[in-house]
């Protein structure tokens, strides 16, 4: 193998190793916020199964507001019947006061069906409660490793740019321009092999003069079809 190819090849390896980082470190960002996403879900259904206890709560007390207020009329209806010396007017008292007290039944069964019902609410209020904390840990534990992850990722770019620039300075600028332009137009696989006659690229059969001139490895041919870099092993006779 020609030794241009074998620098090329290292620097390649370089390369695809930096693609793989670079695509690793850009979906963290998208990781964390999937985590954050989850762990703000249950944070939010405790927040509104909460909301729904007291507002449960509320009406609760609004009733029984309402039936004191009931209770004080009632009271006060009765001191006026004591006071009053009318029939037509005891009786209208008495009304008044069945009338009410009939209320205060309506509203107490309300008021019970509300006690129920804050029961229930407080119940999943605190498996809500437990699901969000729970969540919260398993998050937070998440996050922790992904910034540990993040941060050995950026270690490693870093010292497998210095790896790359290394090895790119080794190579004559010429045919260093040729790959990274081939690089940024076809990906990672710029020098490939030829197997059966065929590209290791394109997968497209070869040329006879392409074929014997990437085996005969005396300079760099490249593939006629798809531009890339072809390097030939005696493994890759078949």
């Amino acid at each position: 193998m020609l030794p241009i190819i074998e620098q090329l090849l290292v620097l390649q390896d370089r390369d695809r190793r930096l693609i793989r980082l670079r695509a690793e470190l850009a979906d963290v960002p998208l990781q964390r916020k999937r985590l954050q996403d989850k762990a703000a879900s249950t944070s939010a259904a405790f927040e509104t199964v909460k909301l729904r206890g007291r507002q449960i709560e509320s009406d609760r007390k609004k009733l029984e507001l309402e039936v004191h207020s009931k209770e004080d009329f009632i009271r006060k209806i009765e001191t006026q019947q004591g006071a009053t010396k009318s029939n037509d007017e005891y009786k209208r008292y008495t009304h008044q006061i069945e009338t009410t007290r009939h209320e205060i039944s309506l509203l107490e069964d309300q008021e019970l069906v509300l006690m129920e019902q804050a029961d229930v609410a407080a119940k999943e209020q605190a498996a809500a409660a437990q699901v969000a904390a729970t969540q919260k840990a398993e998050s937070d534990r998440q996050l922790a490793d992904l910034a540990a992850r993040e941060a050995n990722l950026q270690k490693e770019l870093a010292s497998v740019v210095a790896e790359r620039e290394a090895q790119a300075g080794k190579i004559d600028e010429q045919v260093r321009t040729r790959y990274d332009r081939i690089l940024k137009m076809k990906g990672e696989n710029v020098v490939v092999g030829v197997a059966n006659v065929t590209c290791g690229g394109c997968h497209m059969k070869l040329p006879q003069q392409q074929f014997l001139g990437a085996k005969a490895q005396s300079e760099i041919i490249t593939c006629p079809n798809c531009g890339r870099m072809l390097y030939y092993t005696r493994d890759m006779e078949g």
